[in-house]
């Protein structure tokens, strides 16, 4: 995507400016290789309350396709772990949308608070339940931290099926943004309907009724998905 000069540039830059810059690059990126099919986006525009958007996580595009989006309708906050900024041009691309950052696969709390703050609040929240990018883009095991975040907020969960961002933007042997490239793809992006979690069954162990919350809720994005992409939730 960058060569390493550029690289090097970005990092004696002023960040107002490399932010600038890559907005205008991902903008330029996007229009070249990018042919959307967006579906049942307008419906989620009747929505009241904030929202709570869950989908499949393929490449490192996704966020940015999402953002772009759902900019101007929800101006929504990004889940986005800490480990991303490790890399100085992923670091950007989180810098261009708003995120809460997190500590992947750990009981962050101070990061749970501030999803939660910032839903209540009214603003809306994107999140990937699998917790990591698929490498084989098929879907991999959610993680409970949804479950948390659904209860505590009481926000609408609207399910986002994505496919073909694994081929504009494949993930490549190191995972770094910086050396991954774009290629021309068909990007299709799905809206489901809002997702309601069931109640608790008389007597129903507390595992048994949280593998059972969160098998729907994956499932409310497999079922937006060709069936190459469902992977475990088939």
């Amino acid at each position: 995507m960058l060569s390493p000069l550029a690289v090097k540039l970005i990092k004696i830059m002023p960040e107002s400016f490399v932010i600038a810059f890559a907005k205008r690059t991902v903008k330029s990126y996007l229009n070249k290789y990018c042919k959307f099919n967006i579906e049942g986006f307008e419906e989620v525009k009747s929505i009241k309350g904030p929202i709570i958007f869950i989908g499949n996580h393929l490449s490192n595009s996704d966020g940015l396709i999402l953002d772009k989006i759902l900019k101007k309708d929800f101006d929504p906050f990004f889940v986005a772990g800490v480990k991303l900024s490790d890399d100085p041009i992923t670091n950007i691309g989180t810098k261009i949308v708003k995120n809460i950052a997190v500590k992947p696969n750990t009981a962050d709390k101070e990061a749970i608070t501030n999803m939660v703050k910032t839903v209540r609040g009214g603003s809306n929240l994107v999140i990937f339940p699998e917790g990591t990018r698929s490498r084989t883009g098929a879907m991999i095991e959610g993680k409970k931290g949804i479950l948390l975040l659904a209860r505590m907020t009481k926000a609408n969960i609207i399910p986002i099926g994505m496919s073909g961002t694994d081929k504009l933007l494949p993930i490549n042997d190191s995972g770094d943004m910086g050396s991954e490239k774009w290629h021309n793809a068909d990007v299709n992006v799905k809206f489901g309907k809002p997702v309601v979690l069931d109640k608790r069954e008389k007597d129903e162990d507390k595992h048994d009724y949280d593998e059972r919350c969160l098998n729907k809720i994956m499932r409310s994005i497999a079922d937006l998905l060709p069936e190459s992409y469902k992977g475990v939730y088939k």
